[in-house]
This record gives structure tokens, sequence and C-alpha cells, in this order.
């Protein structure tokens, strides 16, 4: 149980954090959102086939109020991390890469 004046240990007060969230469908009518503190481990869960069929990424700050679709930038740091291993884009993310690029 959390005592008076002292903050959560999930949100801290004040947190200066941008986080980043995944928008996945699931089928034609239901979209979620999953929330990641790490975009470096977002793009390897969404390399790794973690998702249905990502839609977008955005990222938003929890201090600063400002958020923004990374959506282009997440399609190029798939594609360019695939480039490196050597390995074929997914078949599951090459919608997202090629609508964001």
């Amino acid at each position: 149980m959390l005592e008076a004046g002292v903050a959560s240990p999930v949100v801290p007060y004040g947190a200066d954090q941008t986080l980043f969230v995944v928008v996945d469908r699931l089928d034609r009518a239901t979209e979620i959102r999953i929330e990641r503190s790490d975009l470096d481990a977002a793009i390897g869960e969404l390399v790794a086939g973690c998702f249905n069929d990502p839609i977008k990424v955005i990222s938003f700050n929890t201090l600063e109020h400002w958020m923004k679709d990374i959506s282009t930038d997440v399609a190029d740091a798939i594609q360019a991390r695939c480039d490196i291993d050597g390995i074929e884009l997914p078949d599951y993310l090459s919608d997202f890469v090629e609508s964001h690029s």
C-alpha cells in the first residue's frame, strides 16, 4: 500500500518519460493500444511478430505533454534492422512498412 506523499512506482510524480504506443489491429473492428517505455524493445517485438497487424506507433511525453506519430521512423528502423541482420522483411510487417515508408 502506498503512503501519503510517496509516488507510485509505475508512474512517478513529475516523471519525464517518453512512452510509445503501438496501435495493433486484432480484426476489422477491433484495435488495441499497447504501451511500451523502450522504443528499441517495441521495434524488436514488432520484428519478432509479437503484434497481430500494427497500424501505427505514437510517442508521447508525460511531462512535456506532446505526442507524435513516429510510424515512419519505426518503419525505417524495422527495414534497417532487417537489412543489417540480412533477413527479409517479415510478411506480417510488410503492410506497415509499405504504408509508412
